[in-house]
C-alpha cells in the first residue's frame, strides 16, 4: 500500500512538474510579441502628457508616442504593430499619393502616433514631418483623411559678439552659435574682406533674426546688422528693403555688392599671389605668375566672381581644366586645374554660380584654383583694381533706410564684447 502511495505520489509530481514546463512555455510564447512591439515603440519614444496639444490635437483623449523612422523601415512595419490592418494602411499609402508618397518617407525623420485612452488603444492619427516646420496628418478616426499642415514658427532677433584667435568658426563655436552666420558673413562683405585673410584681433558684431519652433531654434532667418572691424577697419553691412529689392548697405547707403567677388572660393586658403617672378613649383624655374592661386580639398565648389558669359570650357595640358568667362567689353576671368567643370561654352552665368570644382589637373602640385583676371585684354592683379558699387539705396527710400540705420547702430553700440548670444525678444 506504502508503496502504490508512493508511486503515485511520484506520478503527480512528474505530470505537475511537466504541467508548469508547458505553462512556462506557453507564458514565454505569449509575451513574444508584446516585446516585439514594445521594442518598436521605445525606439527614440516619448509619452507627452505635459502638453495640451500636439500638432493641433488635443492630448486629452489621446496618448502621444513619438519615434524617428529607421533604415529600412516603411509605414507598414511602423503601423502594424499597433494594430494597424493592411488593408487601411494600403488605403492610406494610395489616397496619400497627390498629397504626399509615403515612398518618400526617409529615415532620420520624426513621426507620431495618437491612440485612444480606450480599452483597445486604436490608432487615432498618424503625423509624418517632412521637416521640423511642415507635416503630414493622417486621420484614420472614421474614413482615411489626409492633409498637410505647418507648425508655427517664431522669429526672435539675437545678437552675438566675439574676437577672432584662429578662425571665424572657431569664435561662433566658442559662443555655441551657429555656424551658418560665418558663411552668411562671408556672403554679406564677399565684395570687401577676404575671409580668407581675417587675422587674429580681427573683431564682429551682429544682429540677426532666428526661426523658433515650440523653443526650438531650427535655423538663422536673416542677418540684419553686422559690424566686422578687419585690420583695425570697420566694415558695415545693413540689410535694407527698397521695393521689392534686398540688399546689405553700408553707412552710406552705398550697395556692398561691388562687380566682381574678392575670391572665387568661400572658404579656403591663398597659397600665391599675382606676381611677375615666382619660381615655379613644377617646371622649377623663375617665371611670371599672373594668376591667384587658392588651395582647398579636392571637390571644392568654385564661383563665377561676376555675371558673364563662358567663353572657354577646355582643356590643356598646363591649365588642366579651365573655364573662362567674359564679364563685359574690359574684363575677363580664368578659372585653372579644375577636377570637373559645371559649364558649356556660350553659357551665361551669375555673380557666385558654381562653374566647376577644385582640383589638380594639369601643372599643379596639389589641389587648387587658379585665378586670372583680365583688363582690356592684359592680366592684371584682381586685388589692386577698383570696381563700382551696385545701386545704391534709391533717394525716395533715403529717409526709410536713415531711421533703419539709427536703430541697427543702436543694436550693434548695445553689444558687448564676449562670444555671447542675447535674444532681444525672448518671449
Amino acid at each position: 500500500m506504502r508503496k502504490k502511495l508512493h508511486i503515485l505520489t511520484t506520478s503527480l509530481t512528474i505530470l505537475l512538474g511537466i504541467a508548469v514546463l508547458f505553462f512556462m512555455k506557453d507564458y514565454a510564447d505569449s509575451i513574444v510579441p508584446l516585446q516585439n512591439i514594445e521594442t518598436e515603440v521605445i525606439h527614440a519614444d516619448t509619452l507627452i502628457q505635459d502638453k495640451e496639444e500636439a500638432f493641433g490635437i488635443s492630448l486629452e483623449d489621446f496618448h502621444k508616442v513619438s519615434a524617428t523612422i529607421k533604415k529600412n523601415e516603411f509605414l507598414a512595419n511602423i503601423l502594424l504593430p499597433h494594430g494597424v490592418d493592411y488593408v487601411t494602411i494600403d488605403r492610406i499609402a494610395k489616397d496619400s499619393k497627390d498629397i504626399f508618397d509615403v515612398r518618400k518617407m526617409a529615415a532620420g525623420k520624426n513621426y507620431h502616433i495618437f491612440k485612444k485612452k480606450d480599452s483597445a488603444e486604436s490608432v487615432a492619427y498618424f503625423i509624418y514631418q517632412i521637416n521640423p516646420i511642415d507635416y503630414v496628418v493622417f486621420d484614420l478616426r472614421d474614413s482615411v483623411e489626409i492633409y498637410k499642415d505647418a507648425k508655427e514658427v517664431i522669429q526672435k532677433t539675437e545678437t552675438i559678439s566675439g574676437s577672432i584667435q584662429s578662425s571665424l568658426y572657431e569664435s561662433l563655436q566658442k559662443a555655441n552659435a551657429s555656424p551658418a552666420l560665418a558663411v552668411e558673413m562671408a556672403d554679406i562683405f564677399a565684395w570687401s574682406i577676404d575671409f580668407y585673410r581675417i587675422q587674429k584681433g580681427d573683431s564682429y558684431k551682429v544682429v540677426y533674426t532666428v526661426n523658433y519652433v515650440e523653443d526650438q531654434a531650427i535655423g538663422i532667418d536673416q542677418i540684419l546688422a553686422v559690424e566686422f572691424n578687419h585690420f583695425k577697419t570697420p566694415y558695415y553691412g545693413l540689410y535694407f528693403k527698397q521695393g521689392d529689392n534686398e540688399d546689405y548697405f553700408d553707412l552710406d547707403a552705398t550697395s556692398l555688392r561691388k562687380a566682381f567677388l574678392k575670391s572665387p572660393l568661400k572658404f579656403s586658403r591663398l597659397s600665391s599671389r599675382y606676381t611677375l617672378r615666382r619660381f615655379h613649383p613644377v617646371q622649377k624655374r623663375w617665371k611670371a605668375h599672373l594668376g591667384t592661386d587658392y588651395a582647398a580639398p579636392r571637390g571644392t565648389p568654385i564661383m563665377s566672381t561676376g555675371d558673364g558669359v563662358v567663353i572657354a570650357a577646355s582643356y590643356t595640358s598646363g591649365n588642366g581644366k579651365y573655364v573662362k568667362i567674359k564679364h563685359n567689353s574690359v574684363y575677363s576671368t580664368q578659372y585653372l586645374h579644375m577636377s570637373r567643370r559645371n559649364v558649356k561654352n556660350g553659357q551665361h552665368v551669375k555673380q557666385g554660380d558654381i562653374i566647376g570644382y577644385v582640383g589638380s589637373t594639369g601643372l599643379a602640385t596639389g589641389p587648387h584654383v587658379c585665378y586670372r583676371f583680365w583688363k582690356n585684354g592684359k592680366q592684371v592683379d584682381p586685388y589692386k583694381q577698383k570696381f563700382p558699387s551696385a545701386n545704391p539705396v534709391k533717394e525716395e527710400y533715403l529717409g526709410e533706410f536713415e531711421k533703419k540705420k539709427g536703430e541697427y547702430l543702436k543694436m550693434l553700440e548695445a553689444i558687448g564684447s564676449e562670444n555671447k548670444i542675447i535674444a532681444q525678444n525672448p518671449s
